[in-house]
């Protein structure tokens, strides 16, 4: 036994629906691309097409140069500027005549030291760590504790035995220690050669100790005022500074 299902009429857009005679036939819509606006049957959108290529750039436009109508200039003019060693406070023809100057123990010149500097103590500090480095010994931070505790204690020390005479800073007395540092750099240098333990070891760095300590001393004492009565006390604080760490390069 068959079942009948019932079928709604068919509704043709374009057409007429033959079931329905001449009624109101439903209108036909054209689908619209997305983000395209609906087409009305007076009027349509043109499509706007722009060229890149054939775009102008005017003198005076967005573009073209500055909003007055002034010139633009020809270029950045890197010529006039310092160089970047200079801008960063970094002089190496400076730390080179410092440097030099305390190879000789008898004859250092305290006219150089008087623009005091940071970045050539940092060289020779850093050079102490690398030496200390390649003998097996990690002692970055120990350095640096005990430079910036020397520093300090000799500008105490100082200022306490000139009274009000003295004018010693602690950017000077920092720059002198640290180039003062360049017998013990030697030392840590020239121990990577020497045989560890015995008294050549230890009569190698008494001769770099007491080349440190008669720099820093004359230095001290050039630059600053109030040091020439007390030359015996400053040079016992130099040399406890650089016989501590000429201690830490031999064990």
């Amino acid at each position: 036994m068959t079942k009948e299902f019932a079928v709604p009429p068919v509704v043709f857009p374009s057409g007429g629906n033959p079931s329905a005679g001449g009624g109101n036939l439903q209108q036909r819509r054209v689908p619209t691309a997305p983000f395209q606006p609906p087409r009305s049957s007076g009027s349509s959108i043109p499509f706007m097409s722009f060229d890149i290529g054939s775009a102008t750039v005017s003198s005076g436009g967005l573009y073209g140069g500055p909003i007055g109508g002034g010139s633009v200039p020809g270029g950045a003019n890197f010529e006039d500027e310092e160089p970047l060693l200079d801008e960063l406070g970094i002089h190496p023809d400076q730390i080179w005549k410092k440097t030099k100057s305390i190879l000789n123990p008898f004859r250092v010149n305290p006219a150089v030291h008087k623009d005091s500097d940071l970045s050539g103590p940092i060289f020779l500090y850093m050079s102490l760590c690398l030496f200390q480095l390649l003998a097996g010994k990690i002692q970055f931070g120990v350095i640096l504790g005990w430079i910036v505790v020397s520093s300090i204690f000799l500008y105490v020390v100082f200022n306490m035995l000139a009274g009000r005479n003295g004018n010693l800073d602690l950017h000077t007395c920092t720059s002198v220690v640290g180039y003062c540092m360049l017998p013990v750099v030697i030392l840590s240098a020239a121990s990577l050669f020497v045989p560890q333990g015995g008294f050549v070891r230890f009569g190698i760095a008494a001769i770099f100790v007491l080349w440190a300590t008669r720099v820093c001393t004359g230095l001290m004492v050039a630059l600053a005022d109030g040091g020439d009565e007390h030359r015996g006390l400053i040079a016992y604080a130099c040399f406890l500074i650089y016989t501590l760490f000429s201690l830490l390069v031999i064990f």
